[in-house]
């Protein structure tokens, strides 16, 4: 008995052995193992690629197995952002103003908005962004500017902001408004001072970082059309002047020096203006500059070079110059839309001011300061750094800038 028992284990043994030699066998005529080698921006990349009986006749396009396994992978993120709501401006035509001076009646203010963004990314590069949800925690309040529109005049009264020179040899500018209160410092016939508030027959200034009273009878005005128009003193700058430093070293936050009828001129009568966007509106890029600091320029030059002289399809259907808001993937849809050309090249003005041309914690316009975001240098090769994907948008700009210049 013992020797039948082993001799059916050594046969179920053997049975054993044989099938599995089958199997394999078996498996290795169905199923083979093939190993490609492909070249993919000078890499080697090798693909496995298991070919079964029912796939064996099928055609391999190495090409396309290399693509499918180096592509990268976009991902959607959920993301939340709170950001600024840029105020307008709207500026109102005053005519007992003289051409050319701008009040300001009511200062504009930031809103806040939350906001929930569908980020599309392929690799670190955000590709698409959609706004599914948002929330305005702070309403913006509106800019409004009185700008002048009447003739100047011997009998003009200045208002807060216009520029004044002593008519008197020497003018003491006191701490109170009172001729018998303490100087805080003397100045010349000439020298001029900004009126920052009126009292009676006083005038509250500012010259150079001292601030005082004054009598209103010894300050006149200084009309700032530089035109020869009731103020022999304010000088017009010549091309030569104006132009002196053009470049791409140049200073953008610095005004220009340009007088309101000096950006007129360089926008008449232009063949490329097809439309008399830029002739029409020619006065907000000196407006921009008395206000924020800024060359206007340089801000004209952007919006020519983004919108092709105002013909593109963002600049006629949204009166938006600079394609403000949008983004590469779909710019039609995303991009600002504004109630007139002014309101764009005042925000676009703030928005250059604001985040690009100063550094964080510089004091700027209606009492804030810069937030310096993407802040590389106040010239149009930094500006370029931050601003533009295209490469070449600062030799774009610095064309039209150069074409302008040249028109003076």
């Amino acid at each position: 008995m013992v020797r039948k028992s082993r001799l059916w284990i050594y046969i179920l043994t053997i049975i054993i052995a044989v099938a599995l030699v089958i199997a394999i066998i078996f498996g290795i005529y169905y199923t083979k193992n093939i190993t490609y080698a492909a070249e993919n921006n000078s890499q080697k990349i090798a693909v496995e690629v298991p070919i079964t009986k029912k796939d064996k006749d099928k055609e391999i396009n190495i090409d396309e197995i290399v693509e499918n396994n180096t592509k990268i992978s976009k991902i959607e993120k959920l993301e939340k952002q709170e950001t600024d709501i840029e105020f307008t401006t709207q500026y109102i035509e005053n005519s007992s103003l003289a051409k050319g001076k701008i009040q300001v009646l009511q200062e504009g203010v930031d809103g806040k908005q939350n906001s929930v963004l569908k980020n599309i990314y392929e690799g670190d590069k955000l590709i698409s962004s959609t706004q599914i949800y948002s929330q305005i925690t702070k309403a913006s309040v509106d800019k409004i500017v009185q700008i002048g529109t009447g003739a100047y005049s011997n009998t003009y009264v200045p208002v807060v902001g216009d520029v004044l020179k002593a008519t008197s040899i020497t003018l003491p500018i006191r701490i109170n408004p009172d001729e018998n209160a303490e100087k805080v410092v003397t100045i010349n016939k000439g020298d001029k001072v900004t009126l920052k508030a009126k009292q009676n027959d006083w005038y509250y200034v500012a010259y150079e970082n001292y601030l005082g009273w004054a009598k209103s009878e010894c300050l006149e005005y200084v009309n700032p059309n530089g035109t020869g128009d009731g103020d022999e003193n304010n000088v017009q700058y010549t091309k030569e002047q104006l132009s002196q430093n053009l470049g791409f070293s140049m200073l953008l936050n610095k005004p220009s020096g340009l007088t309101l009828e000096q950006f007129k001129k360089i926008f008449e009568n232009d063949s490329n203006d097809k439309n008399n966007v830029f002739k029409d509106n020619a006065e907000y890029f000196y407006y921009i500059e008395q206000q924020y600091n800024i060359n206007g320029i340089f801000v004209a030059a952007v919006g020519i070079h983004e919108s092709a002289w105002g013909t593109s399809s963002i600049s006629k259907n949204k009166k938006n110059l600079f394609g403000y808001g949008a983004y590469d993937s779909d710019p039609s849809g995303s991009a600002y839309t504004f109630q007139s050309y002014a309101e764009g090249i005042d925000l676009i003005a703030r928005v250059f001011v604001k985040y690009y041309l100063n550094p964080k914690g510089t004091p700027i316009y209606g009492g804030e300061t810069a937030a310096g975001t993407y802040y590389e240098g106040a010239t149009l090769s930094a500006v370029n750094k931050r601003y533009a994907t295209d490469k070449n948008w600062a030799n774009g700009v610095y064309k039209w800038m150069t074409y302008l210049y040249n028109k003076l």
